[in-house]
């Protein structure tokens, strides 16, 4: 690729972090890969600050080797280079990317008002259990022992039989979604919310 043309663009994953694995560290450009270039190319990175060598670079350019290098991943030693083109990386900012955060919010907001189901908290685990019955109790607690064993006796005691049940953790708070076969009345409420550890509990009865 990069013997093919005066202005090569690099497109791949980075192998740090949580990123997907790939073969980054096959691909990077370095010093002996950017000789195989036409003299004065431009060459274009949006992937990864890492996928290329900051030194072979600054190398190239002052060589010639390379006309331009465009990117949204300045590092030293090429920050204050006048050959380097540095652009803000804003690719999460684009109106297409904006329009789909604002649904993607919109829709969990929603579902966890409706359903109590929770994705991409701060503070919270991500719990998301699909609906088994039209009686869903949502329970946030502290992450201690013994909390489901005391809401399932409580239900249990009010008649009440279990069709489906989740609990997540995060830290210090817990989070458990319960779907029962039958009505919740407001004395089982109370009486979870009287459990000490228990932050709070929302009944979502499917209208």
């Amino acid at each position: 690729m990069v013997e093919a043309g005066g202005v090569a663009a690099q497109h791949v994953l980075s192998d740090q972090g949580a990123e997907v694995r790939t073969v980054a560290a096959k691909t990077t450009l370095n010093a002996k890969n950017l000789e195989l270039m036409q003299s004065g190319a431009i060459l274009l990175n949006f992937s990864r600050e890492e996928i290329v060598d900051a030194k072979a670079i600054a190398a190239a350019l002052a060589s010639k080797k390379l006309r331009y290098y465009v990117t949204d991943f300045p590092a030293q030693p090429l920050c204050e280079n006048p050959a380097v083109i540095a652009l803000p990386h804003l690719g999460a900012s684009t109106r297409e990317a904006e329009d789909n955060s604002a649904i993607m919010v919109v829709d969990q907001v929603r579902d966890y008002l409706e359903n109590g189901n929770i994705q991409n908290a701060v503070n919270f685990p991500d719990v998301v259990m699909g609906r088994e019955s039209p009686y869903r109790v949502a329970i946030a607690n502290a992450n201690v022992p013994n909390m489901v064993g005391q809401m399932s006796s409580a239900m249990a005691k009010a008649g009440l039989n279990i069709h489906n049940m989740t609990n997540r953790s995060k830290g210090e708070m817990a989070y458990t979604l319960v779907d029962v076969d039958s009505a919740v009345n407001k004395g089982l409420i109370d009486g979870l919310a009287r459990i000490k550890g228990v932050l709070a509990v929302r009944y979502l009865p499917l209208s």
